[in-house]
This record gives C-alpha cells, structure tokens and sequence, in this order.
C-alpha cells in the first residue's frame, strides 16, 4: 500500500497512536514507519468462524502503518484480511479495548444514522448463495485488473448467473439491496431487493468503512468495481454508483473523516461533482486528479487492466499531487504569483503607466491603484483625464474611459482639437486652410489608431462584472498586462437604489479594490468636493474635503485635489487662468502640492507649468 507521505526518515514510536499500538501489539517489530505484529484477530475470527482454530493454522501478519507525517497514519489491516482494516478507534472496537483509552476519543460524539430504522428481513444468507456462483470465468476477469478472490470474499461480491452483485451492506452490518451490473455492460444495471433501500442516501457501496476510518482518511469512488481495485491495493474506501450521487452523500455523514480523498472518472461531468462536493463538504477534502494526458472516461479499473505492476505508484503520485480543497492558494501558487506580479512591476510595460504630466507622475509614481481626483465644478477635471487617458492610448496603453458626464462625442472632438490644435468650431465648420486640413487629417488619424487602445463607455447600466469582462477583453484584444480604467464621476455610478447612494458609492470602492487586486488595473477616477455651511468650497485642499464618502480616505491610494486659481468672473483671458494640483492623502507618498497647471485654451488641455 502507498500511503502518500510526505517524506519522514523513520518512526521511533513517541507519538500517541504510535504508543497505543505498541502498548497493543506487544509481540511487534517497528522498522522505520511500519509496525508487524502476528495478527491479534485471526484466532478470534477463526474460533468464531469452527469453534476452535485448528491445530498448527498459523496467523497471519497485521501492518500498521505508523508514518506521523502520513495521511494514513494509524491505519492496519491483515494480510489475511481476516477483519477489515482501519484506524485506532476500529482496532479497539474490534478487541474490546476500552474507547477512552484510545488517543482521538470523544465520548460525546454523535453519529450520523444510528436512528435509522431497519426491517428484521434482509439479503445476508442471499449473499452466500450469490458468492458461490461467481464462476472461475468472472474471477478471472477481476485478476486481469489485479483484483484477487479475497478481496471479493471481504465485499461479498457476488453473481446470479447473468449480473454481478454488488451488495450494499448499511451500517448495522445487514444488506437489504444490491445492485446488479453486467459484467460486460456496466451501463446495463438494476436494484434488486428492498425498494426502500433502493433511494440515494442508502447508495453507498461498503459504507461500514466510514466508522472504520474514523479520525483517520477515507476514499469515495465513483464505481464499485474502482473501489474493488483500491481495496486490493490496501486503500480504504466507499463507492457511489456514479458521480452525480455525490449530490446524496451527506457532509456530516463524514464528518469524523479526517480527511477524504475523491476519485472519480476522468470526464467533465464527475469532475464537476467532485468539485461541488469538495465544496460543500470543506477543507478535509482533496481531489485526485489524472494526469492531463489520460483518456477521457478513463478509471482505475482500465489503469489496471493496462499495466498492473505499475498501478500502485501511479495511484500514490496522484495522492501526493492531490491538495486540500482550500478556500485559500496553495503556498506555491501564492509565491508564484507574488513572483509572477514583482516581474511585471519591474517590466517595461508597468513603467510606462504614466499619464504624460510629468510631476504628477513622479509624484504619485504613475497611474497604479486608485487614484481619486476631486474638485470644484468647471475646475476642468473632465479635461484633466481625457487629455491623460488618451496621451496613454495614444502610447499603446489600454484605457477604459466610463464617462457619465460628457458623452463620446464631446471626449473625441476634444481630443481631436487638442491633437490637431484647431477650435472645435474650425473642426465642425471644416472651412480650413490646406496646413489647417493637413493637421486635421494626421490628427483624425492618430485618433483612429488611438481608439483601438482608448474604449469610452456610456453604459449606465454598468456593474463591477461588466467592468471585470471590459478589462479582460481590452487585455486579451491589446494583448497588454495592464489597464487603466477612468471613471467620471464617482458618483454618477450606476446604484440600485438612489436613496443609497452613499452605500452605493462604498460598495463600489469595494469593488474597484477588488479589481485592482484581482486584475492589476490602475484606476483614475473624478470625485466631487463638499461644500462648506456656507455653500463654499474649502480653501486648503484636505482628505476631508471629498462629497458623501467616507471611505474614499481608506480606498484611495492616492487623493488629489484640483483647485483653481481665477476668479470666474473677472476679466481674464482664460489661457491665463492657472490650477494647483494637491495630492492630499497617500498610502506611499507625502502629501503636498503638486504641481500648477495651465488651461491650453481653446485646445481642451492643460500645460503643466515648471
């Protein structure tokens, strides 16, 4: 039996189980991590069996594998398999030792079933009969798949002349329905005794072995034939029919399983199942999976049949390959992917993620995480991010712009105005002169070529999962390691009910963590700012300043604020009118002014000043 250590050089006896069996089993040997004993229940199996054991009948070995490191730990079995095998618990049953002496005892555990009602009637002499007419023919056929008569005799398999009897023994030790199989037509199969036994619960082939494998592991497998052959390796185990009864195997059924082992046939409908179980049933399970070029519908029996003396390390690589079903990444996978994310931070690609205003980059160290830009009404912070978001496009960088504000229209014809550097009004008049339409159509070119990289959405019906499938999309169709998503405004967010609208705007901090985290996208997003009791706008720029969220503080990486400097009203040319650019909070860089900026009118953009 391999029993899928983790490696241990030897076993010197010290832990509790250990110390059980020996104190137990006084006449054994431990070498390294395997206790030999002369079997304490062939004598008391045979006597039971004729009365007496006869004289000169020897007894036969008992195996404890006492591995500490190993998932069966604690288990035996008999070589002559006079009783079944399983863990410390089931030796001391079966010999009478008293229950609180033994280590992982609890004596007010609770166990699934015992209620059940059961009917005086039952198949049990049925099965003898059944046995003996299994034919040389058949048994043969289960040699061919390394499957040996004793391990028939253990599960009482047994044959009615046409179908093999599979006899669904519950845990009372009385069989009251078994499940006949063609022996050359699996898919050929009926139920045959007791109706009331014929349903889903009561669809588990050799289930007395979950008592036996308490606090120990436990197999389930899809098909009773494949538990035949895992038996025969000396691996504990029960059987579904078929996969989709997982459905029916109730997690506390196993809840004094320490851990389970799944294995089921290689196609997409068992595995699916595999993995709805595992998932409801939790952590103790793991899921042993084929290697990637096995044959589809391929099981252990055909393993088997294909080469037997290779079957045993075939099954233990994929017990040491089989991994917990986790709700967290394995410590191989997480170290790979922090390994995976410190490359492309030290790439090229993630380097290149600046918005083009160069103060406001080395500031705030490019356009990674979420960047929260608020500010007064016609500050221009809408033109303030379109010129970034498409200076970014037009350098190859893959920009989702969510504009609730402007409309595609308006972002493109001021793009192209600031490309071009012609007034909207020359671009929608087209009365140019021949430089001016040569500009024009070089501008309107590059625009072209930008919007493969540069996507603006008007969606109001947006949600953090369409945002998820944008970002991958722009990814796949660039084929890019990173996004920047821009978002104006905050909170003009799509939110289920506008009476939440504070909630709203959390959840959706939330979800923008989320998909930074998830997707490495780098966010720049338009938030408003609160105005005072006084209907003004605060003078020093502060975190406190930002409208209806609280958690804008805690979600953005970086917060800035851009003020103006003019007065709207007074007379003043509007190329003159200069903003200030404050970054107010931020989880790696100290806060100040950033830089000033100048409006480039009429050119919808801004000139960072030196």
């Amino acid at each position: 039996m391999a029993t899928g250590n983790s490696g241990n050089s030897g076993n010197s006896g010290n832990d509790a189980i250990s110390r059980f069996y020996l104190q137990h089993l006084p006449g054994g040997s431990l070498k390294n991590t395997i206790l030999q004993a002369p079997c304490p229940f062939c004598t008391t199996t045979s006597s039971a069996q004729s009365g007496n054991q006869l004289p000169g009948q020897q007894t036969a070995s008992l195996i404890v594998l006492l591995n500490p490191e190993s998932f069966f730990h604690g288990y035996f079995r008999c070589r002559k398999r006079c009783i079944p095998g399983g863990f410390p618990l089931h030796f001391a049953r079966s010999l009478g030792i008293p229950l609180a002496t033994v280590p992982g005892f609890e004596p007010d555990r609770e166990y699934f079933g015992r209620e059940t009602h059961y009917p005086a009637s039952n198949l049990n002499q049925e099965l003898i009969r059944f046995a003996d007419k299994l034919t040389q023919e058949l048994k043969q056929q289960f040699q061919q798949e390394g499957i040996l008569e004793e391990t028939l005799a253990e599960l009482q398999i047994g044959y009615n002349g046409r179908y093999l009897l599979y006899p669904y023994v519950q845990a009372n030790g009385n069989c009251y329905a078994a499940r006949c199989v063609h022996p050359h037509k699996p898919e050929d199969s009926f139920w045959y005794g007791d109706e009331a036994f014929f349903g889903g619960p009561f669809q588990l082939f050799n289930v007395e072995e979950i008592d036996r494998c308490e606090n120990g592991s436990l197999f389930v497998v899809e098909g009773e034939r494949n538990l035949l052959v895992l038996k025969q390796l000396g691996f504990p185990g029960i059987a579904v029919p078929n996969a989709a009864l997982l459905d029916e195997l109730e997690a506390e059924r196993l809840r004094w399983v320490r851990t389970i082992f799944l294995l089921m046939r290689h196609n997409v409908e068992s595995a699916a199942m595999a993995r709805s179980f595992a998932t409801r049933t939790g952590f103790k399970v793991r899921i042993l999976h084929w290697p990637e070029d096995t044959p589809r519908n391929m099981e252990l029996t055909s393993l088997a049949a294909e080469n037997p003396a290779a079957l045993p390390q075939k099954v233990a690589s994929m017990i040491r390959a089989a991994r917990a079903f986790s709700p967290f990444p394995s410590p191989a996978l997480e170290f790979q992917r922090f390994n995976q994310r410190l490359h492309q931070e030290s790439s090229s690609a993630y380097q290149q993620l600046h918005s083009g205003f160069a103060r406001l980059d080395a500031a705030i160290g490019g356009i990674h995480g979420i960047n929260i830009l608020g500010g007064t009404p016609k500050a221009g912070k809408s033109t303030f991010f379109i010129q970034a978001a498409a200076d970014m496009a037009l350098r190859r960088i893959p920009v989702i712009y969510y504009d609730f504000e402007n409309g595609r229209q308006k972002i493109y014809l001021r793009t192209l105005s600031r490309i071009s550097r012609l007034r909207t009004e020359q671009i929608r008049s087209k009365q140019l002169h021949s430089e001016e339409q040569a500009r024009l159509a070089q501008a309107s070119q590059q625009l072209e070529q930008s919007l493969h990289w540069l996507r603006v959405v008007n969606d109001r019906k947006l949600s953090p999962e369409i945002m998820r499938r944008h970002i991958d999309f722009i990814r796949h169709e660039t084929k890019a390691d990173y996004t920047v998503v821009v978002i104006d405004s905050l909170h003009k967010l799509p939110f289920k009910d506008i009476s939440q609208k504070r909630s709203g705007i959390d959840g959706w901090l939330r979800q923008l963590e989320a998909i930074r985290d998830e997707l490495g996208a780098g966010f720049l997003v338009i938030s408003e700012l609160e105005r005072g009791q006084d209907g003004q706008f605060e003078q020093h720029p502060q975190l406190g300043s930002f409208k209806g969220s609280g958690d804008i503080g805690y979600s953005a990486d970086n917060a800035l604020v851009l003020s103006t400097q003019w007065d709207p009203f007074a007379e003043q040319a509007p190329e003159r009118r200069i903003n200030e650019l404050w970054l107010v909070a931020s989880r790696e860089h100290p806060p100040g002014k950033v830089a000033e900026y100048r409006l480039d009118y009429p050119f919808w953009g801004f000139i960072e000043m030196p």
